[in-house]
């Protein structure tokens, strides 16, 4: 049974060519088109597709008021096309907190130069978070469930009395939106330093970290070279690089290279935590939230070598269960949790509740 897709843009060459992209797929139908957010909404409603893929500037109607009509109408995954500029960036941003679960950029050439590879990328992110379809519609359903098991669970929990120099977490698909949830639930006085590790474009990282640190009590800045990592400061790698840590827990510095062409993943989560665990060994709390393939499972597995803790996302919570999947298979983390009290585990660990 194919995947049936609603394609949106006010651009006839960019819906015909998604289009073309898309119908090539042996497992995916475009089922419609739409040219503005109103006609969006009335087409996803009719049609009721599977995934939609979304413009972000469009008329009468722009796309992040069309997912937040969409989400609450007619709850369905949403892929959002966009341009990789500040202004984009920001849009972009606004329809993830809308309910759109990933994004790609509008200009194919930006996510790569081979176009049977980029071809796979946009066939692939669609067939991911198709599977969310279900999952979205009974959200409320969920979350409901998950906070009456907590709040019993947890009153029983304490902290093992284990210590620990820094907290370092790795998402991808889905990761925006997963880190907001925890981070906003930390307080200022977070006892140690805490790197994050997001694929995201260059262009992305500066204004991803500046709304973060707008919410949340903590200080949250994208991670420059040289930075001397402190308390109560997380560090966002930065989107075109890879970030390295150096040094040793009570001088810790941030190193930004260059990534090689090669790397699928820029940043790449195993290299950052491959370097932390030369600098910190087991004195670590990471984390591997939802995202797409593996990225992270051998810098975890590391990591674990060393005596540090390794938690991942839970597969209900997840926008797609691809990264925390492969180290809870593994047996490498050695707890799965919902999204919505990662938080709230992370004070019982720490202590500090």
């Amino acid at each position: 049974m194919s995947i049936k897709v609603l394609v949106v843009d006010d651009s006839s060459f960019f819906r015909r060519r998604v289009t073309e992209i898309i119908n090539s797929g042996s497992r995916l139908e475009v089922i419609g088109l739409a040219v503005n957010g109103k006609d969006a909404i009335e087409k996803a409603k009719l049609l009721k597709p599977d995934v939609i893929t979304m413009d972000i500037e469009m008329p009468v109607m722009n796309g992040i008021v069309a997912v937040k009509e969409i989400m609450a109408e007619c709850p369905t995954p949403i892929l959002m096309f966009s341009s990789l500029t500040y202004k984009g960036a920001t849009a972009t941003l606004d329809a993830l907190d809308a309910g759109a679960l990933d994004f790609l950029p509008k200009n194919f050439w930006d996510i790569t130069r081979n176009y049977d590879k980029t071809v796979d990328i946009i066939q692939n992110r669609i067939i991911q978070i198709s599977y969310r379809k279900n999952k979205i519609s009974h959200s409320s359903v969920f979350s409901s469930s998950l906070v009456s098991k907590t709040k019993t669970f947890y009153p029983f929990m304490k902290s093992p009395g284990k210590i620990y120099q820094l907290t370092v977490i790795g998402t991808s698909t889905g990761g925006p939106i997963a880190l907001q949830k925890i981070l906003t639930k930390l307080p200022a006085n977070y006892p140690h330093p805490i790197v994050l590790v997001q694929h995201m474009p260059a262009s992305f990282t500066t204004t991803f970290a500046n709304r973060l640190n707008s919410l949340c009590k903590i200080q949250v800045k994208e991670a420059e070279h040289g930075d001397l990592l402190c308390p109560g400061i997380a560090y966002l790698a930065p989107g075109g690089k890879q970030m390295l840590l150096d040094g040793n827990p009570r001088c810790a510095k941030v190193k930004v290279i260059n990534g090689k062409e090669e790397m699928n993943y820029k940043p790449c989560v195993d290299i950052t935590f491959s370097s932390i665990a030369k600098v910190y060994s087991g004195k670590v709390l990471s984390m591997l939230l939802t995202g797409m393939g593996v990225d992270g499972y051998e810098g975890a597995r590391i990591l674990k070598t060393t005596g540090a803790t390794i938690w991942a996302q839970d597969e209900e919570s997840c926008v797609v269960y691809g990264m925390p999947q492969a180290v809870a298979k593994a047996g490498i983390s050695t707890e799965n949790l919902p999204l919505d009290f990662i938080a709230t585990r992370m004070l019982i660990e720490l202590g500090m509740i």
